[in-house]
């Protein structure tokens, strides 16, 4: 990493508010190596961050250098001695001393790190020991996997062979091995741990499953698929329940859910593009995490609500322990990782807990808004696709930059630059990617503290005035209206400077007026409430 980026990493650190996942300490001349453990295992249990050396903690922060732990490489040896992970430590050259930031990694799930017996969390400028209801929680992140337990009195003839040999072959596909061709049918489905020591799992039945196996021990794992003409429509003009082995129907109910799909236009200079109104990647992904991550202990089915410009997947059972709507795209908990496995291994996914980042990066590129999971509560996960494509400018401008710099945008950064595009705020979770944004020109800084869409945008969309209306007049035109405003009316309030300097807050106003007070050209009369500012000479 150069040193221009770092510096900007940090300047981007130190106007962060410190919260979950960052930490300032000054230690200018040292700081305890035990101390410094407590404070790696404290971030680790509250899903990981950054601790800081060398920055005041107090807003506005500023360097102040530090000299603790000068042997660096030392340093890293003995942390992952201690902790069992990986802490990157980079040393920062700054004008005014050097600073360490040590990244520390989030906890393995449901492992609560500890320090003689005490599980620590941060409160405050203190560290404390885990109150019962929190360690409960991470505890719980553990629970067994109900995926793997063996379905009691399940028979072999309850497995559809159809699906058998659609495993085989998915498998034998994904991984290359020509020896699952020649396994026999006990061989892989021991292999493939969907029956490993011949007992049926409640995995094997929902992949694998006939029917009335189905039926007979797993009703509750079944598909339903509605189809509405509007969002008025109470009944659907279509509804097909699936239940059977999964490897039976999925293609076939991609299919169907496809097949209704419009293809919606969008013009890039002579060439016309077709954007489907269901993304198929993103749909799918939405699938195969309701079908993974349901919680197979409570009896509903998995519902699919298709509209003409909406998809709705609803599967039973809340976030797992430990996912929630703000960190589901970097948190990773399986409820069923034997099923989970199983679907990898069949080269439906690439890993386990990678079909939220999927679903975001296909609805961003699209200019389609985010997936959405405010539906979702303790019982039952909701995830809303939505199929209009809002803003093909901003469609545009990502496949421009992508082909120009050859910028690979991580699901975060879209994430990051879909939010500032619709002015929303970016959560500080996020916030650690907008350094390297900045540097690659596709964000720009709007005075301390908000962020815009770069000049690049606004120029190739051909709303030049656009951006300069966003990104406010600078200072000295700011100051100079605003003397303008004071001729022309011979005094105002500071509501009519708030109304004259729209993009501008009134701590920002006050200070313009202040430096005009000093450069001789305003004074103030009265005061509070009745204050006026009136031109000086």
């Amino acid at each position: 990493m150069t040193r221009e980026r770092e510096l900007e990493r940090l300047r981007a650190w130190m106007e962060t508010v410190e919260a979950e996942r960052l930490e300032f300490k000054e230690a200018k001349n040292n700081f305890d190596f035990e101390k410094l453990l407590k404070y790696c295992i404290a971030l680790a249990n509250e899903g990981g961050g950054v601790l800081v050396l060398g920055v005041s903690d107090k807003r506005p922060r500023r360097v102040v250098g530090t000299r603790a732990f000068e042997d660096i490489q030392r340093t890293k040896v003995q942390l992952v001695d201690k902790l069992r992970l990986r802490v990157d430590v980079d040393e920062i050259q700054h004008g005014d001393g050097r600073v360490l930031a040590f990244t520390i990694p989030s906890r393995p799930i449901g492992m609560p790190l500890s320090f003689d017996g005490a599980y620590l969390m941060r409160a405050g400028e203190s560290l404390l020991a885990m109150t019962p209801d929190r360690l409960r929680r991470i505890f719980d992140e553990a629970l067994p996997d109900y995926s793997e337990e063996p379905v009691i009195g399940a028979r072999d003839e309850e497995l559809d062979p159809v699906a058998i040999e659609k495993l085989r072959e998915l498998w034998r596909r994904k991984s290359g091995n020509p020896q699952i061709e020649r396994m026999s049918r006990e061989e892989l489905l021991r292999d493939s741990e969907l029956a490993p020591d011949g007992r049926i799992t409640i995995a094997a039945l929902v992949l694998l499953g006939t029917r009335a196996g189905l039926g007979r021990h797993l009703a509750q794992s079944e598909t339903v698929l509605e189809y509405r003409s509007s969002d008025t429509t109470i009944a659907p003009q279509q509804r097909v329940e699936f239940r059977e082995g999964f490897l039976l129907y999925f293609e076939n109910l991609l299919r169907m859910i496809m097949a209704r799909s419009e293809v919606q236009q969008f013009r890039n200079g002579l060439i016309i593009r077709d954007i489907p109104t269901v993304n198929e990647a993103a749909t799918r992904e939405a699938i195969l995490n309701a079908l993974s991550h349901r919680d197979y202990r409570q009896l509903g089915s998995v519902f699919i609500r298709q509209f003409p410009r909406r998809i709705e997947v609803v599967s039973p059972g809340g976030f797992p322990p430990g996912v929630t709507e703000e960190n589901i795209l970097w948190k990773q908990a399986p409820r069923n990782r034997r099923l989970a496995e199983a679907l990898s291994r069949c080269g439906f996914v690439e890993r386990s807990g990678q079909g939220a980042d999927r679903m975001f990066e296909e609805s961003i590129r699209e200019g389609k808004p985010r997936p959405d999971f405010s539906g979702t509560d303790e019982y039952q996960v909701s995830v809303v696709l939505r199929g209009e494509v809002q803003d093909e400018a901003f469609l545009r401008f990502l496949e421009r930059v992508g082909q120009e710099t050859q910028a690979a945008f991580s699901t975060t950064d879209l994430v990051v630059l879909d939010l500032v595009h619709r002015a929303e705020p970016v959560p500080r979770a996020l916030a650690l990617r907008v350094p390297l944004l900045l540097e690659k020109g596709v964000l720009e800084k709007r005075g301390r503290a908000k962020l815009m869409l770069s000049s690049r945008f606004y120029d190739f969309v051909g709303k030049r005035g656009e951006y300069t209306r966003r990104r406010g007049l600078d200072k000295a035109h700011a100051k100079a209206l605003l003397v303008q405003h004071l001729k022309e009316f011979e005094s105002a309030t500071i509501q009519e400077f708030e109304q004259a300097l729209p993009g501008r807050s009134r701590d920002s106003i006050h200070r313009l007026l202040r430096e005009l007070k000093a450069e001789g050209k305003v004074e103030v009369t009265g005061k509070k409430r009745g204050s006026r500012w009136v031109p000086k000479g």
